[in-house]
């Protein structure tokens, strides 16, 4: 395609066209008419984009208006509708649809609702005579999950249930559109799939806490998840109808705001309120407001089957974003989609859902460059310990590591090792009770890796003396951490692969069974690494009252049994 691709982007200043403006900017190729019911705030946005490559047009469009005569003034080849909220686009919901199918106008939208993503196929028959694609509900919810789902079945039979959720950092600045949809239909009746038939759930007031941990990363802290009523409830439903249940769930922080929602909505649920949306107003200014917490967001989506050989399955996608990442997400489905159209590669005529139009290899080049991350688990009791807990992570680790953690049931390593301890009083008490070996400066090291029923004992010994623990997959607050025991100690450590190392980052710990606060806890320091092909070993260990209680570092070889 050689002519520029004239795109109307309605809601174009606001947080999701916003930024879908912002993922388009670098195409000289591009018209982007900046749309609005406020013309001078079309204005403000596009001039604070001088660095832009793409040519920026703001224009006044008001949705509540005659459509048809505002699109045919603008002549887009592209309609995105942005706005929102889809939930109460009123008694004709579809106006925009419907004049930009008669004016045989290519549509897209970022539709959250269930309702309206259904409906859109009602337009099918009439986008395939106008030769134009009308794609509802191209966005994070259902187009990267039911990309992730189609990634996690590959070679499954059988689908047996659905589950995933959204969980964005405090600081990722919520729009009010997003904040009434959710206090419209929070508490309410909503459709899903529920022990294999169509059920009715009430959004917020069901829950699941777990933790997004993309393999080999540093995983998010562990969040609580309630029932959103997105398009993926049915869409999914749609394209795995043997799934007996499916589920999607959002977990918003700081998790006392979470909790106030909740509330509102069994309120809503309980009939003691009509609707949470007098409240609307006030959620979204405690939303933008109240913030702390890491600036760090994340998605799951998790597949329970059935293999071809009859044996269950279950696997799970981890995505995480850094900083700033994580808001644009939603708006890179349509950012590829129109990269598309530029190249003259629409989608096929016909209205539908936008659950097909893109899988995970192209959403991993949308995240290319920017600091979001990705990975699968596949559980499985028969995985060693430290291949479940890195999943496709593990392919990333030098080869002495592998080796080194590929304990089927018995295995022995021998070395060298140097060992420092701490002077102070405390520090020399609790080396003496954990059974730390005694400072040296070289001395021969053996390791001893007994496996049994998903757990690994290693037995440590130093110029004689021994000490040991017992390491395994942490569960609840601690999913997919590798927890390690001494005696009533217990500490949860994340495995994360950076530069050719595998670092154990200290995440949590308790004592006989009680979880205790981090700023109590010990600080470690602890890696494996390869040298002079050989894995090498560093694990520091101290207080900030003690000082350094332990360090022990050297290499190891595994040996014969």
């Amino acid at each position: 395609m050689s002519a520029d691709l004239k795109v109307l982007v309605v809601g174009g200043y606001g947080t999701f066209g916003g930024r879908l403006i912002d993922l388009l900017l670098d195409s000289p190729r591009l018209v982007l008419l900046v749309a609005g019911r406020s013309l001078r705030s079309a204005e403000a946005f596009c001039q604070a984009r001088p660095q832009a490559r793409a040519t920026l047009v703001p224009v006044a469009f008001d949705r509540a208006q005659e459509i048809a005569p505002q699109l045919a003034k603008l002549r887009p080849d592209v309609v995105v509708d942005a706005s929102g909220p889809f939930q109460a686009y009123g008694e004709d919901p579809f106006r925009l649809v419907r004049a930009s199918v008669a004016l045989g106008i290519h549509y897209l939208d970022l539709a959250d609702g269930a309702a309206f993503v259904a409906g859109i196929a009602a337009f099918d028959a009439g986008a395939r005579a106008a030769g134009i694609s009308v794609l509802s509900g191209a966005s994070s919810f259902p187009v990267l999950t039911a990309a992730a789902v189609r990634a996690l079945a590959t070679d499954m039979a059988r689908v047996e249930s659905i589950r995933g959720g959204i969980a964005p950092s405090p600081y990722a600045g919520v729009g009010r559109n997003v904040i009434r949809a959710i206090a419209g239909y929070a508490g309410q009746p909503a459709q899903l799939r529920r022990g294999g038939r169509i059920a009715i759930g009430h959004p917020l007031t069901e829950t699941l806490r777990t933790v997004i941990a993309p393999p080999g990363r540093l995983p998010l802290e562990s969040r609580l998840f309630s029932l959103v009523d997105v398009p993926d409830l049915r869409a999914l439903a749609q394209l795995w109808p043997e799934a007996k249940d499916i589920w999607m769930g959002a977990a918003p922080v700081p998790e006392i705001l979470h909790r106030a929602l909740i509330l509102l909505a069994w309120l809503v649920r309980l009939r003691v309120l009509p609707s949470a949306l007098p409240f609307a107003s006030m959620m979204h200014a405690a939303t933008n407001r109240v913030r702390w917490g890491e600036h760090r967001g994340g998605m799951f989506v998790a597949v329970d089957g059935i293999d071809r050989a009859g044996r269950t399955v279950r696997r799970s996608w981890h995505l995480l974003a850094e900083g700033d990442a994580g808001p644009l997400i939603p708006s890179m489905a349509v950012e590829a989609l129109v990269r598309r159209m530029i190249e003259g590669q629409f989608p096929a005529p016909g209205a539908r859902p936008a659950t097909t139009v893109l899988e995970l290899a192209d959403y991993e080049r949308l995240f290319a460059g920017r600091t979001i991350y990705t990975g699968m688990r596949h559980e499985s009791s028969a995985t060693p310990l430290y291949r479940s807990l890195l999943g496709s992570a593990w392919h990333a680790l030098p080869a002495e590591i592998q080796s080194m953690h590929d304990v089927a049931d018995c295995a022995q390593a021998k070395g060298v090792a140097q060992v420092s301890r701490g002077s102070s009083l405390l520090a020399r008490l609790v080396a003496a009770l954990l059974g730390f070996p005694d400072a040296c400066r070289e001395t021969a090291v053996q390791v001893r890796f007994d496996a049994a029923n998903g757990s690994e004992t290693w037995t440590r010994r130093f110029a004689g003396k021994s000490f040991s623990s017992r390491q395994s997959a942490g569960t609840g607050r601690w999913q997919h951490l590798l927890c390690e025991r001494f005696g009533p100690l217990v500490f949860a450590m994340a495995l994360v692969v950076e530069d050719d190392r595998l670092r154990l980052v200290l995440r949590g710990w308790s004592l006989f069974g009680l979880r205790l606060p981090m700023a109590l806890g010990p600080r470690a320091d602890a890696y494996e690494s390869v040298a002079d092909g050989k894995f090498r070993f560093h694990v520091e260990i101290g207080h900030p009252l003690m000082g350094l209680i332990v360090r022990y570092r050297g290499w190891l070889a595994r040996v014969a049994q």
